[in-house]
């Protein structure tokens, strides 16, 4: 039960107070980095809309008005057009981004119990409303793949070099995005063959990578990064203004050169951190070696590239195997097997280069 009261026109008011404090318990309490805590404000923007449109105070949260929120996120939180008549609509949201807006909420509502508001959260958990949400398998490339996209950069070229160094990095470290954003000169040990890294709150931990990498980065190194550099800086990795790359420009890279080397569409940074741990799973290592290289708090996430395995396991051995029991015809069914409904289907596009 809540220990203090809000008029309801006082909510957003009051709300926008409370906010600005649990922005800062997010950044210093939980220690998560600024890409999460971005997605934590932005998905209370949801539930600000919600109580203003309905008039209620921030108290009154419990079970009732979890469940009325969530059918309001279900049915009518977006405002679309039609695609035919350009009318306004309402429509839900996705299962998945109600269940993360959830996550936020009840975050938020901690920190409420912790500001003394509440005695406990009000805000059952998605398991308590009994919300499901199938998780679908990560997607990831093939190995041969993999190789036309990491060979897809003109490394004749001045940023081709650099771009060469990004992808091997993201595929050979298995990073993520804010990862290798964050990366700093000083964390790359050469001799070691190894980099530190800064994961989720704030964790680090060492990543490896091999002599393709080394050489990659090397030339990267010694050939364009001085060449970029424009007052002092620690980024590994520089735009064309010197500063360090944005996350938006390594995704907008990969994504260019994805297409230049023909992969299917949807191919960004993440897909390279599945690859990485699929492709280290069909080699034989360690799950819990993987674990460590990923830098994941569960071995329970880590164990979903299993499953991966286990499905392209299946469709090789039914597409190769002579009595798999399928019927092969003249054998135009018996085609190589890539990484989670990848295809090898040509396409067009140009890498970024100069970002």
């Amino acid at each position: 039960m809540a220990t203090t009261s809000l008029s309801p026109s006082g909510t957003v008011a009051e709300f926008s107070e409370y906010s600005e404090k649990y922005e800062a318990y997010l950044r210093g309490q939980r220690g998560l980095s600024e890409s999460t805590v971005r997605v934590y404000l932005t998905d209370l923007d949801s539930f600000v809309r919600y109580i203003q449109e309905e008039g209620l105070p921030l108290s009154d949260m419990n079970r009732r008005m979890a469940r009325s929120y969530l059918a309001w996120l279900a049915t009518e939180a977006r405002e679309t057009r039609h695609p035919y008549s350009g009318r306004k609509q309402k429509e839900g949201y996705a299962r998945v981004s109600i269940i993360r807006k959830l996550t936020a909420l009840r975050s938020f509502y901690q920190f409420l119990v912790q500001q003394g508001m509440f005695k406990h959260n009000p805000v059952p958990s998605a398991r308590g409303l009994q919300v499901k949400v199938e998780k679908p398998l990560p997607s990831f490339i093939g190995k041969q793949e993999t190789i036309r996209l990491l060979e897809a950069p003109d490394t004749e070229d001045f940023y081709g070099k650099r771009d060469r160094a990004i992808l091997e990095v993201l595929y050979s470290c298995g990073v993520r995005l804010a990862e290798i954003e964050g990366m700093d000169l000083q964390d790359v040990i050469f001799d070691r063959r190894q980099i530190l890294v800064e994961g989720k709150g704030s964790k680090e931990r060492w990543v490896l990578f091999g002599q393709p990498t080394a050489d990659a980065l090397g030339s990267y190194l010694e050939e364009v990064r001085p060449q970029l550099l424009d007052g002092p800086t620690e980024a590994l990795f520089l735009n064309r203004y010197g500063n360090r790359l944005s996350r938006r420009s390594i995704e907008k890279l990969v994504k260019g050169y994805a297409a230049r080397a023909g992969l299917r569409d949807g191919v960004h940074t993440h897909t390279l951190r599945h690859t990485f741990a699929s492709h280290m799973l069909e080699g034989d290592a360690d799950l819990r070696v993987i674990q460590e290289l990923l830098g994941h708090a569960s071995p329970t996430t880590t164990q979903i590239y299993t499953h991966i395995t286990k499905q392209e396991a299946r469709a090789a051995y039914l597409n190769f195997h002579p009595r798999a029991g399928e019927e092969s015809g003249d054998g135009a069914s018996r085609n190589g097997v890539s990484g989670n409904g990848a295809s090898g289907k040509e396409g067009s596009g140009e890498g970024s280069g100069k970002v």
